[in-house]
Formats: structure tokens, C-alpha cells, sequence
């Protein structure tokens, strides 16, 4: 089955009175793509198959139907599942349908690790309608007896692409088996080949397809560079980036280095603090909470503990580690130039990832991929007098690679 996109009010696609006027408080009138594209389904109580970029506006695709239609819970017996690849994400998730669900009398917490299971122990034990977390955590609490899902009748998957890329798509139908056979199963992902894929045919019913495509942006005002330096010249020039715009989102490939590379930045003069996966979930709050409020100009992530971070107003994305392919490129890169801002992505190329540099400029689609420019030429987010770029290209004449931007 298929769905069709139309330009309709939350109250056109189905969304109850009581609903649409807690999204008016919220100023949210005119649906996303996405969500006018799954939210009629959803709410007939079909499986939807939603394609769509991180920041098209899953949340709400997938949380009104949630809201509207959601049963009352028995202690340790959610009616909802919602499953989400990080911690940050599971908590945004569950943050945006609190108020939806306060509307029809309905509660939700957050279940993922980081995090002692207190807390989430006495959730489950006074009852909750919607569970949303983690695989992992959540996987821990079935087989600790303290979650049992048998009574679930809805489930979503939310970024099924970066759960097949993380390795929980496993954890995920060991939970998918033990949820009732009948349940609703909605699924969002950016791509739906590969993993996912068996995972649609597998685990949903006639689903309904909802495909929303990258917007192309005509206004799109992002540069793309890709610079020569020295191993040893990288934290300085960084440290340059993140004078000249603000603030920058820098990725390393290993927890080590996103740590290293913090401090090194710290002790050249610019403020910045590093997230991954070590970090226990206090620390992670306490760094993307100094980063938000710009207490801190530098962000240091690894990809992992970067997906579903979301921070709007992120002046530069540097790649301090060239990205393992052009997916990645592409996650990390839109977290910049966000909602038709200007925005810079720099990607250092050392001595041993020149050739890789080159093939991943092909994959992106860049025209004229080979040497790197040097670093004396610093990137700017505005052409240099009298060498104006032509819409869609870099500094070096390459073609944008399609964005993925937004928030989700």
C-alpha cells in the first residue's frame, strides 16, 4: 500500500479537538510531509512504513496516534513501545509526548542505561502507558521480569537505519516476539533497504509506505571542505574554526580521541567538552546542557553518542576524523546550516586519508574530487570578495551532497 501527501490541518488528517489544541499552544499548526503523510494511517490503526530524514517530524508522525489511541497500562505492562537507537533520543522522545498524553490522562517514561534502575523500576511499578528506550535497557528489564510487553498493542521503531548500523536490530525482534501478535507496528527510517528491510517484511502487515524525500534547497547556504593539514596542525586549526564561528560540533573516531582532543582544544583557550559512550548519562546531559546553553563553544562526539543529539544554531561541524563513509558524512554534516542558515562543515585529510578522501567525495557526489586544498586557506561561511560560489557548490566547485537537517 501507498500513501499520498497532502496539504491539510493536524484536525484534517484525523487528530482529535482535545489534541490539536495542545499542539496550537505549542504553535504547531500545519503538519511536516511526513506526519500528513502517516498520521491517517496510523490512526485507522494500519502498519506505516515511514521513510524519511532525521528532522522531518517523526515525533509527532508517530506520537499523536500514540496519544489518541494509546490504552490504559497495568502496573509493568505498557500498551506502547516506542524503541529508539540512543539515550539522548529516547529522552527527546519521551519529553515531546508527555504533554500529548497529559491530554488524554495518559503517562510515559524513558527507559536506557547510563542510568541506575531505580527509578525506572518504580515507574514500571506504578504503571506506564508508554515505554520508550533503548533495546538494551529495555531488553535488561524483560529479562529481569520487571517489564513484560505481552500487553503492548502499538510499537515503534524510530531511525531503524541507525539501529541496523549500531547492531540492535537483534535485541530488537527478540522484543518485537514477546509483544502481542496483533499489535500495530509503525517503523521509521531514513533508508528502508538492507536490514530494515527484512524487518518490514518480517514484522509489519501490509504496511502502509510513506516516503518523504530530502527537500532539495535552493537556499542552501552550507560549505563543504575538505582540508590538507598535518596530523599534529589539526586541534589548532579546530581551535581557529570554532573562534570564527562560535561554536562547532568536532567528531573524532574513538572515545580516546573525542577525550584527547577536548582537552587539547581546553588548552588552547577554547572551551569544549566531550560525549560518548563511556560517559555515564548524567555526564552526557550535563556536556549537550553546557553546549545548548553555549556555556561551552565546542562540542567533541563520537558518531555513536552524536545520533539524536539535536542543537539548533551550530555555526561549524569540523571533522576531526575523516567519517567512515558518506552516510556518516551526512548524519554528522547536518548539524550545521540548519533552517536556510549558513553553515560550515570541514573535513581534515591527513597524509594516510588522502585516497580516502577522494572516494568519499565521490560517494557525496562532489565533481572534481581529488587533492584537498591546503590549510592556509582558511573555509569561510561567505564567499571571498569578488569569488562568489554558485549555487549548490563548494569552496573547491563541488556539488552540495543532499542535506539531512532539521529537527526530528
Amino acid at each position: 500500500m501507498s500513501s499520498t501527501t497532502t496539504t491539510a490541518g493536524f484536525a484534517d488528517l484525523g487528530v482529535a479537538d482535545d489534541l490539536c489544541s495542545r499542539l496550537t499552544q505549542g504553535s504547531r499548526t500545519e503538519p511536516f510531509p511526513i506526519q500528513a503523510a502517516a498520521i491517517p494511517a496510523a490512526l485507522d490503526g494500519n502498519d506505516v512504513c515511514g521513510r524519511a530524514p532525521t528532522g522531518s517530524g517523526k515525533t509527532l508522525a508517530f506520537g499523536l496516534p500514540i496519544a489518541q489511541r494509546v490504552a490504559r497500562a497495568r502496573p509493568g505492562r505498557p500498551r506502547a513501545l516506542v524503541l529508539a537507537p540512543t539515550r539522548e533520543l529516547a529522552a527527546q522522545i519521551g519529553a515531546e509526548l508527555k504533554p500529548l498524553l497529559a491530554v488524554r490522562k495518559r503517562s510515559v517514561a524513558s527507559f536506557y542505561g547510563g542510568v541506575g534502575f531505580g527509578p525506572q523500576l518504580k515507574a514500571l511499578r506504578r504503571g506506564v502507558d508508554v515505554a520508550v528506550g533503548c533495546p538494551g535497557r529495555v531488553g535488561d528489564l524483560v529479562r529481569r521480569g520487571a517489564l513484560i510487553l505481552s500487553d503492548v498493542d502499538i510499537v515503534v521503531i524510530d531511525e531503524a537505519d541507525r539501529m541496523a548500523d549500531m547492531g540492535f536490530l537483534p535485541e530488537v525482534r527478540r522484543l518485537l516476539d514477546q509483544v502481542e501478535p496483533s499489535r500495530q507496528t509503525l517503523l521509521f527510517s531514513a533508508t528502508l533497504d538492507g536490514a530494515v528491510d527484512v524487518l518490514v517484511r518480517n514484522y509489519q502487515r501490509e504496511p502502509v509506505r510513506c516516503d518523504v524525500a530530502p527537500p532539495e534547497r535552493h537556499d542552501d547556504r552550507t560549505v563543504h571542505d575538505f582540508v590538507e593539514t598535518a596530523r599534529e596542525q589539526r586541534v589548532q586549526l579546530t581551535a581557529g574554526l570554532v573562534r570564527e564561528h562560535g561554536s562547532a560540533m568536532v567528531f573524532c573516531r574513538t572515545k580516546r580521541g573525542a577525550d584527547r582532543v577536548a582537552k587539547q582544544l581546553a588548552n588552547v583557550g577554547v572551551s569544549a567538552v566531550a560525549i560518548h559512550g563511556d560517559r555515564s548519562q548524567g555526564q552526557r546531559d550535563r556536556a549537550l546542557a553546557s553546549f545548548q546553553e553555549r556555556r561551552v563553544q565546542a562540542l567533541v562526539a563520537t558518531d555513536v553518542a552524536a545520533r539524536g543529539i539535536h542543537v539548533d544554531d551550530v555555526g561549524c561541524v569540523v571533522h576531526f576524523d575523516i567519517p567512515a563513509d558518506a552516510k556518516d558524512y551526512l548524519h554528522r554534516s547536518g548539524r550545521t546550516g540548519r533552517a536556510g542558515a549558513a553553515g560550515v562543515v570541514v573535513t581534515f585529510v591527513i597524509d594516510e586519508t588522502q585516497a580516502k578522501a577522494r572516494e568519499l567525495q565521490r560517494a557525496l557526489g562532489m565533481p572534481g574530487a581529488g587533492r584537498p586544498r591546503p590549510a592556509s586557506k582558511r573555509p569561510s561561511s561567505e564567499p571571498s570578495p569578488g569569488r562568489g560560489r554558485r549555487p549548490g557548490a563548494t569552496r573547491r566547485g563541488g556539488r552540495r551532497p543532499p542535506r539531512r537537517a532539521g529537527r526530528g
